[in-house]
């Protein structure tokens, strides 16, 4: 057994955390730099681009690289985004805490100072909280707008609201042809500052962003231009040029969208449904055109389907995914019912149905001999042995014979099935006209068992009269254009049933290596648009909580006292407060100005980090000067964008859509990162056990080991 002091040469358990974390950072931003994964095994390679895919391929061995990995899975099982945040915002406060231990600040300040920093810029970001119903009426409407609030008080450089948005309702009572006033610009060009000009609907002008580039060869995609409308509900103007919508016939439904080839042509003139979920899942995409699609089609069809009940959440257990190879990505659309990948010879059978109406049969297990149920209230985390297999691996031709007798005698054509499927035993129903599907979501089997009728049974011996469902049917699912789709080894296929709520996002791409990475894409937006509905509020993107909070904490730092009512910093002796406070929140502030300026890089707009920087601190200074940050993020983000540069091709206008992120998912990731580095800022030993004695001992770093 070995022993290491982990707080021997600068903290070795914090350096390897920022060395880790850095090979994250071009995650950050809409304009992501892809990696590729190549497995030195089987030489295959993958193409990924979010920091839950990165650390899967790494080698994390060490402690700290599993409380890392630990810590991002957290964060991806419950909001699916955010995790490049946590993965940046680790590195950069790991290196911050890192020159506070350099400096001698005592490790109990640093956590005390840096928590109680972190809970306060929690609070102040608050005001920044946009409400969906507000957001929803801002992108969907496109009504008249009042764009300045008029303070009865006058006070200067004060934020004398605690939300901004709520202001909003008074537009209610404005009417479409009232005249509305025009919006000043909050502390520009040496002009006063002072709470009359401050901000209300930062988003004003959303709603009439101009149409974009198009996507190459996407005739029916541009950006729904909103006017001044109506102060009803939603407008119910034709779109000709929309960037994500095609233009059906009048007064076809969402459920007669599907084409020929079962697909959802896209959503209607009235995207929103009255919910103007299509114009935010544009605000939460940060540029992912391809997913906004398909998202919009799922959007417009599920509120159809609800038929206007005000109901406005998306139901993800109604969603599901197929990625389809071998043809264009512009292919990709949504198709009612589900689209599965199935060999040559069960696609024969497909043909054969036709259009007959299936019988089919739900399984909830595996279809094999040896299968054995662990109970109906299965314990997590065990895994299904096969009892008795045998040499060979083929079951025997008695089950075989009797299981294939049932099916027949029943007169099932279809069969779903949870789990695996005995390769004999498919053989045997393809030869038998029977179709048997394995590995299908539990999700799919309820909806088409809510669709059909049909009970999961485990076992086929427990099958009767009343588990088998009618009314599916199954063909080979072809492109938007028409085309049969013949990829050789596996051909899509699509199985459905009349009133069926199950829709399948077919994801098209000619690289292999992408597939996943078009996946990841979706299932992300998707679950941001799902967050922002349950949150029912969004922060404005682009930077701009975080510059708040940047602001936030310099002005923490540079006034006395203590940063907040923390009961440890409170009892912290006076002189580590007066000494070490503002070292702390400088550090803290550090993490958020290197996020800022990777972010302002990333995005191509600064040729350098410290290009990015200065400008970093260019805003900081006007938002200083205006006395209210909040108010002057605010308006800059109504203007086109928080962190934009002055030599930007016409700084004054709205030249790029509004950016929206998440609020739980966001402030999470910003939780989770910090105490995962106050932990491991803690630990003080790391101690070895198991047979790497000499492979240590033989190690450069052998001398920082005692050997017990």
């Amino acid at each position: 057994m070995a022993f290491r002091d982990v707080n021997a040469r600068r903290h070795i358990g914090l350096q390897q955390l920022s060395a880790l974390a850095s090979t994250g950072r071009t995650f950050l931003g809409p304009m992501k730099s892809h990696k590729f994964i190549v497995d030195e095994i089987t030489n295959q390679s993958t193409l990924i681009c979010s920091a839950v895919r990165l650390l899967e391929s790494l080698d994390l061995t060490s402690a700290v690289g599993q409380l890392l990995n630990e810590t991002i899975q957290a964060q991806n099982k419950e909001f699916k985004t955010g995790m490049s945040t946590l993965l940046f915002l680790v590195g950069a406060w790991s290196s911050a805490v890192v020159e506070c231990l350099q400096q001698n600040v005592p490790v109990p300040a640093i956590v005390s100072v840096m928590s109680e920093g972190l809970n306060s810029c929690s609070e102040r970001v608050q005001c920044l909280q946009i409400p969906i119903h507000h957001v929803k009426k801002e992108l969907c409407s496109g009504r008249a707008r009042p764009k300045a609030f008029k303070s009865k008080t006058g006070q200067a450089g004060r934020d004398a609201l605690t939300n901004p948005w709520d202001l909003l309702c008074f537009q209610k009572d404005i009417s479409a042809t009232e005249e509305v006033i025009q919006i000043n610009s909050y502390c520009h060009q040496g002009d006063d500052c002072n709470f009359n000009k401050l901000l209300v609907s930062p988003l004003a002008g959303f709603g009439s962003v101009a149409s974009v580039v198009r996507a190459a060869g996407d005739k029916s995609s541009s950006v729904l231009a909103g006017g001044v409308g109506a102060a009803s509900s939603c407008i119910t103007r034709k779109l000709t040029h929309s960037r994500h919508f095609s233009t059906l016939g009048k007064g076809r439904s969402a459920s007669q969208q599907g084409n020929s080839q079962g697909h959802l042509s896209g959503p209607s003139a009235d995207v929103c449904g009255c919910c103007g979920l299509g114009h935010l899942a544009v605000a939460l995409s940060h540029g992912n055109q391809t997913s906004v699609k398909l998202l919009q089609s799922i959007a417009a069809y599920q509120q159809e389907r609800a038929e206007c009940s005000g109901n406005s959440q998306i139901n993800i257990a109604e969603i599901v995914t197929c990625c389809v190879l071998g043809l264009p990505e512009s292919c990709s659309c949504v198709s009612p019912g589900f689209v599965t990948l199935v060999s040559p010879e069960q696609a024969s059978v497909i043909k054969h149905f036709a259009d007959k109406p299936l019988r089919v049969l739900l399984m909830d297990g595996d279809l094999t001999e040896g299968y054995r149920h662990l109970g109906f209230n299965r314990p997590p985390n065990v895994r299904t042995i096969l009892e008795h297999p045998s040499p060979q691996g083929w079951a025997g031709d008695v089950w075989l014979s009797r299981m294939s007798d049932i099916l027949m005698s029943f007169e099932v054509n279809l069969v779903l099935v949870k789990g695996n499927v005995c390769k004999n035993f498919m053989e045997r129903c393809m030869a038998s006209r029977i179709l048997v599907i394995g590995c299908v979501a539990r999700e799919v089997l309820c909806a088409f068992g809510a669709a059909t009728g049909a009970r999961a049974v485990t076992y086929l011996s427990q099958l009767n009269a009343s588990s088998v469902g009618n009314g599916a049917r199954a063909e080979l699912w072809k492109s938007s254009d028409g085309r049969a789709v013949d990829l050789g080894e596996l051909l899509p296929a699509r199985i459905s049933a009349g009133g069926i709520a199950l829709l399948t996002a077919v994801l098209t791409t000619a690289l292999p290596s992408k597939a996943r990475l078009l996946e990841d894409q979706f299932w992300t937006l998707l679950y941001r648009l799902h967050h922002a509905l349950k949150d029912g509020k969004v922060f404005p993107g682009g930077g701009a909580v975080e510059l708040l909070c940047l602001s936030h904490i310099q002005a923490l730092a540079e006034q006395p006292g203590r940063p907040g009512n923390d009961r440890v910093v409170r009892e912290l002796p006076s002189p580590w407060l007066a000494e070490y406070k503002s070292i702390v929140l400088q550090a803290l502030a550090s993490g958020w100005r290197r996020y800022l300026s990777v972010l302002l890089w990333n995005t191509a707009r600064a040729s350098s980090e410290l290009e990015a920087a200065a400008s970093v601190d260019h805003h900081l200074q006007k938002a200083a000067a205006c006395g209210s940050p909040s108010a002057y993020i605010l308006e800059e983000f109504r203007r086109g964008g928080v962190l934009r540069s002055g030599s930007e091709p016409f700084p004054e206008q709205v030249t790029d859509l509004r950016v929206c992120d998440n609020v739980a998912a966001k402030t999470e990731a910003w939780r989770r990162a910090l105490d995962l580095v106050l932990l491991v800022l803690q630990t003080d030993a790391e101690i070895i056990t198991g047979p790497r004695r000499n492979q240590i001992l033989n190690s450069t770093v052998s001398s920082e080991f005692m050997f017990l």
